[in-house]
């Protein structure tokens, strides 16, 4: 995935370093997941110095548009932010949140899922599900990633697109009928690698939280793909709302520029 700076310089867009997230954010993060390891720790909320709420896994924007689009598909373009950028409910309107230009330990990239002259309209990681915002189309950088993943819950499989080309489909774990994995579209929010990994060497958190589960392990209820020790859980719906996925699985995601799209659909 490359980006394009004001001044027309292609470059390579960098995810997470692995191994550079706390374990104690990580544990937060999984959230979602069911699975035995309870967190060591609990880590606090990103925030800003300003009196608006910031744009992460940790928030609920109650004011701000849902998707309109859940289930349709975008272009690949995703942004990231060069330092904190105001997010408003409508183009031109006052702000009323801000998507920070690092999360995670990563940076920011959001998919643009509308455009308008001078605005962008973007995913955003925050509560409610497919929560959006507008953000002006000045001081970003943009990249296009080739990549969109897509989980069919009803079949339980994983699919890994490239330009519209399957590259890898696996039977993956996901959440029961009581704690169920989210539906809609969202993205891939960052890259996380636990200093100690009880159950997965990885994982990628989205931009989606449980519907039932407010929190959970003293987390926001994040969902992440991450990787099992035991392949029989594979194809099972036995997850707290994570998609557990096979070892080969976890490879090529591990290579999916941020930002990425993911559509969940039953």
């Amino acid at each position: 995935m490359s980006d394009e700076t004001p001044h027309g310089t292609v470059r390579r867009a960098r995810g997470p370093a692995a191994g550079t997230a706390a374990l104690a954010v990580i544990a937060i993060l999984v959230s979602g997941c069911g699975g035995g390891q309870e967190p060591d720790a609990k880590a606090a909320p990103a925030g800003g110095a300003g009196d608006l709420p910031q744009a992460t896994t940790y928030t609920t924007l109650d004011d701000l548009p849902a998707d309109p689009e859940p289930t349709a598909d975008v272009d690949g373009t995703v942004v990231h932010p060069n330092e904190t950028a105001p997010v408003s409910a409508k183009p031109g309107a006052p702000p009323v949140a801000e998507l920070p230009a690092t999360q995670l330990k990563g940076p920011t990239w959001v998919p643009v899922v509308e455009r308008r002259t001078g605005w962008l309209r973007v995913l955003l990681p925050s509560r409610p599900n497919g929560v959006t915002g507008w953000i002006p189309d000045s001081g970003l950088k943009t990249a296009r990633s080739t990549n969109v993943i897509k989980v069919d819950l009803s079949e339980r499989k994983l699919t890994l697109l490239d330009s519209g080309r399957p590259k890898g489909t696996w039977q993956v774990a996901i959440g029961t009928q009581k704690t169920p994995t989210p539906t809609g579209r969202t993205f891939l929010l960052a890259s996380l690698a636990p200093a100690k990994p009880t159950y997965s060497p990885l994982i990628l958190p989205v931009g989606a939280h449980s519907a039932t589960l407010e929190t959970y392990g003293g987390g926001p209820g994040t969902v992440a793909f991450h990787g099992w020790p035991s392949k029989s859980v594979f194809g099972k719906a036995v997850t707290h709302g994570c998609v557990r996925v096979p070892a080969d699985a976890l490879k090529r995601l591990a290579k999916v520029p941020l930002g990425t799209p993911v559509h969940i659909a039953d």
